[in-house]
């Protein structure tokens, strides 16, 4: 089974159709963009969410005191470390129990991080697909794939890298919005593979 998490989810309407698709993740954007919360929102969402889904709170070179204060408010339980953060950074968050996952570009993967999962991005969601056939990563961490992953391309990566998750956002939208029928099919492909 490969697991997934479903990113970018901006409203209340996205949390009825992740409670009824069941992935194990659920991400809240806080970097700038069109997916961004505020942790107001992020709380009212994550308030409303299934308590056995994970929230993971994505941050591109934020203070450290913003991203433990959104775990510490209940928001979220992971941080997703997006842009360029040190080694320290991954280690401060840890030292208070945070779980992390550093993101790489298929060119900068740094497969000695600290961090307690790697995800290979193609960027800062720009929505690219990685030619997942050319990348041999081998590490003992849960590995995350995400890069324009849909119910079209899903197999093909699974098979090619054996991820232990998949992260999927602009796959699961129609016209800039999540789209619940697209969620509720590729949940359950992703954990039927691998």
């Amino acid at each position: 089974m490969t697991k997934i998490k479903i990113c970018g989810l901006m409203n209340l309407d996205d949390i009825k159709a992740i409670n009824q698709a069941k992935p194990d993740l659920a991400g809240f954007i806080f970097a700038g963009g069109r997916h961004h919360l505020d942790l107001a929102q992020a709380l009212k969402m994550r308030q409303a969410l299934d308590p056995s889904i994970k929230s993971v709170g994505v941050f591109v070179n934020a203070p450290v005191t913003e991203m433990v204060e959104a775990v510490e408010s209940g928001a979220v339980s992971l941080i997703q470390l997006h842009g360029q953060e040190s080694e320290d950074t991954v280690k401060q968050l840890q030292a208070k129990n945070i779980p992390v996952i550093n993101v790489f570009k298929p060119d900068t993967i740094n497969l000695n991080t600290a961090a307690d999962y790697i995800m290979i991005d193609s960027g800062s969601g720009n929505g690219q697909l990685i030619d997942w056939q050319k990348l041999k990563i081998t590490t003992k961490k849960p590995l995350i794939i995400a890069g324009a992953l849909d119910i079209n391309n899903l197999h093909d990566a699974i098979n090619a890298i054996h991820p232990d998750f998949v992260d999927i956002s602009r796959g699961v939208e129609s016209a800039g919005q999540k789209n619940s029928e697209k969620i509720l099919q590729i949940v359950p492909k992703a954990h039927a593979l691998y």
